[in-house]
């Protein structure tokens, strides 16, 4: 009898040790609208300088997914505007999802649409107050979206599966070298995320192409083609899908004569095949490790240069150009947030616009199963050229939009990298400092 007990009870154990592993990761999902509701400047294109937004075409979102794994938080948040959150907005952000929903890092990225609002207008005079009052309060009002997001998906958490593949889709060019051959980043990638039953939570693209479609001339609101992209998954799949842009600094759609939305459609129907045939599994040892490197480098533009921030003002509009000129004035911080899940995906976001091959460099010398790059994430700090590309010049390659000193990118990609081997064990953590 006391064996019969015995073994019972060790039964019941297992079972529940079984529910504990299950419960190990977690994943939860949730969106919201972040369509301004009143005419403001548009992000993008610079020749519009001032000019206010007149309608909507398909409606913003912001789509949050909340990783629990190995007791830690994160969340994933890809927004249908031109850039990462503002400094400010970010500090509100991660205080208000970590107090109430112990999610400790955030990686929130715009997929650099150019029919999204400009949100860097602060409510000081000069910097927006009294001109563009709508796009001050529409810039108050975003980061309490993207709280109630976040917040939201962290409370819908459930144990869940995750399976991620991937596959090279040559439907991006290189816009920016004149050398031969071009380098692009053809890896469209898919992570999914499932419910125990094999139901999906969330799907995950992540591919870089800029959102460049439609007409600068057109003022309305737009997610441009990752917008069809994620409806097509949604419906063929039945889930959510929410897309990080990639290192698309020098990345163009490589459209083959179609449309916005048969553009994003396309890329839309490559993701569900691979989201179909991929194998979600519970993972067996979960684990969520992350970092957020703050790096200080030098402008390669004078942004104290009264002359110099006249000109930037005449290019933009004045106000856009004040806020950007203070946050640069002594020098461009850019951050970058790693995170390795699971002991086999790598996650590293960066706040700007990296050229393709940071990302294509970055893939290759990390030795993990998948790494996925965000570009645009919690930030802009403009574009980031390789070393390479700035020899060249050239838009995107010369100070007047990529003021950050010559060779940060290449800096920045080094210390994901370290973090990487540090988060899966191959180096001791106090063997690495940041690169200065």
């Amino acid at each position: 009898m006391r064996k019969a007990v015995l073994v019972l009870l060790f039964i019941a154990l297992a079972q529940g040790a079984t529910l504990a592993d299950d419960s190990d990761f977690q994943v939860g999902f949730a969106k919201r609208d972040i369509t301004p509701q009143a005419p403001t400047p548009m992000w993008g294109y610079g020749a519009r300088h001032e000019a206010l937004s007149q309608g909507v075409l398909e409606p913003l979102m912001a789509k949050a997914i909340v990783i629990e794994a190995g007791g830690k938080r994160m969340a994933i948040v890809g927004t249908d505007i031109g850039r990462g959150p503002t400094p400010d907005m970010m500090e509100q952000i991660r205080e208000a999802v970590d107090t109430k929903s112990d999610v400790g890092t955030v990686m929130i990225a715009g997929s650099h649409s150019h029919h999204g609002p400009v949100i860097e207008l602060t409510d000081e005079e000069g910097f927006g107050r009294g001109t563009y009052d709508d796009a001050v309060a529409y810039a108050q009002r975003l980061p309490k979206l993207l709280i109630e997001a976040i917040n939201e998906a962290a409370t819908n958490l459930q144990p869940a599966r995750l399976g991620v593949a991937q596959t090279e889709l040559p439907l991006n060019r290189n816009r920016h070298t004149k050398r031969s051959p071009k380098p692009t980043d053809p890896d469209l990638i898919v992570m999914r995320f499932d419910t125990l039953e094999g139901n999906p939570i969330a799907v995950l693209v992540n591919y870089a192409a800029h959102p460049v479609t439609l007409p600068g001339e057109l003022l309305k609101f737009s997610p441009d083609y990752p917008g069809h992209l994620q409806q097509r998954v949604e419906e063929a799949l039945g889930t959510n899908c929410v897309f990080m842009q990639g290192a698309s600094g020098d990345m163009s759609p490589d459209r083959g004569g179609l449309d916005t939305k048969g553009y994003g459609q396309k890329l839309g129907d490559h993701a569900v095949d691979l989201a179909k045939e991929l194998e979600t599994t519970v993972p067996k040892k979960p684990s969520l490790k992350s970092k957020v490197d703050k790096f200080d480098f030098t402008s390669r533009v004078d942004f104290n240069n009264r002359l110099l921030v006249i000109a930037f003002q005449r290019a933009f509009f004045p106000e856009l150009v004040n806020n950007f000129a203070r946050e640069f004035r002594d020098g461009i911080r850019p951050e970058m947030t790693t995170v390795v899940l699971n002991g086999e995906v790598a996650l590293v976001g960066g706040s700007g616009e990296f050229f393709c091959n940071h990302a294509n460099r970055l893939k290759e010398r990390a030795y993990v199963p998948h790494t996925l790059f965000f570009g645009y994430c919690n930030g802009h700090h403009m574009y980031f050229p390789t070393i390479e590309a700035a020899s060249e010049g050239g838009y995107g390659g010369d100070a007047t939009v990529s003021p950050v000193e010559i060779g940060a990118g290449e800096a920045m990609m080094n210390q994901a990298l370290k973090n990487i081997y540090t988060m899966i064990a191959k180096f001791p953590p106090d063997t690495i400092k940041k690169d200065e």
